[in-house]
């Protein structure tokens, strides 16, 4: 992912791509060569250079890297989940806030155009639910990471932005095939103002799958986030006759297909922060944000962990 942080950044008018650091000196070297960059082994001789990171490292390590890099008051972009628990997300999020830099959270998913028109459409129906599913095959880089954390944070914070309200109540399941972690989890979410989200993640799937189905008063709207594609099914039951009144067909539903502009969301969401830090304007994703959604994410996992502790023991679970 840091690979094309650096492309992009490399891109955009009025940044200079000063350096790229990588434990593997090697790799750092390969892709610093392609922009005209330098490159470090240890990412602290490069901080003294620049005014704004992006932090693309292993989760473990954002705490650490994050709060290091907001010493020395530069402005973050931070890779999802925006730390490896809640507690060091809101301490990262306090050293911003003291510091007084940017600080902006990798979910990418925001500048999606898809998600963006689906939202547009939104704004105007009465939501009922959400049915999200997050489906990906397996692969080994994110083997010590469960599915919930590598990939259902995101759908978690489309969640929290399109019902815009308190949970207040998460349920959840899951299962461990490969690794010790959740490999599939399923999760369930209320919201205070009656909304429910139904949630999918999977890390072994056959097929990748990126989709949200919301269920509203007068209509569903269905948004592909992989084909980037917005569909929107209403209710209709007009005849339509001929001119000695009989019935040639009966309409059942009118389908929308609304426009989705072709925007790469990594250069969107790269080109905002850039206009943040430059303007000193609060970031659409918010370290806050990032809270919010590893708060979820402990309460999914705690929910699941619970689930699967009653099974293996023999209890009956309700």
């Amino acid at each position: 992912m840091g690979q094309q942080h650096a492309r992009i950044l490399a891109s955009l008018p009025g940044v200079r791509l000063v350096g790229v650091a990588d434990a593997s000196e090697g790799l750092a070297a390969s892709i610093a060569t392609q922009y005209g960059a330098e490159h470090y082994q240890d990412y602290h001789k490069l901080l003294g250079k620049v005014e704004a990171v992006t932090v693309a490292a292993p989760t473990a390590l954002h705490h650490a890297i994050g709060l290091e890099c907001i010493s020395r008051g530069l402005h973050v972009m931070m890779e999802k989940p925006v730390a490896a628990t809640s507690a060091q997300a809101r301490e990262l999020a306090q050293a911003a806030a003291g510091r007084g830099v940017v600080m902006q959270v990798g979910h990418i998913e925001r500048f999606n155009p898809t998600f963006g028109e689906m939202a547009n459409v939104l704004a105007k129906e009465r939501l009922l639910a959400l049915e999200v599913r997050r489906l990906s095959p397996y692969v080994e880089r994110a083997a010590d990471t469960s599915a919930v954390l590598d990939l259902m944070v995101h759908d978690l914070d489309l969640a929290l932005k399109l019902v815009n309200s308190a949970v207040i109540h998460v349920g959840a399941t899951g299962v461990q095939a490969k690794v010790s972690n959740l490999d599939h989890a399923s999760a369930q979410l209320l919201f205070a103002n009656g909304v429910m989200v139904n949630l999918t993640a999977s890390k072994i799937s056959q097929q990748k799958v990126r989709e949200i189905t919301a269920i509203c008063r007068d209509g569903v709207v269905q948004g592909d986030l992989l084909a980037r594609t917005v569909v929107v099914h209403r209710d209709a039951t007009s005849d339509y006759r001929a001119d000695r009144e009989q019935v040639l067909y009966r309409q059942q539903g009118i389908v929308e297909q609304v426009y989705v502009p072709m925007v790469e969301p990594l250069y969107a969401e790269l080109r905002h922060f850039v206009d943040c830090v430059r303007l000193g304007q609060t970031p659409l994703v918010t370290a806050e944000d990032g809270i919010r959604v590893m708060e979820l994410v402990e309460a999914i996992e705690a929910s699941a962990a619970g689930v699967l502790a009653k099974a293996s023991s023999g209890l009956r679970v309700s």
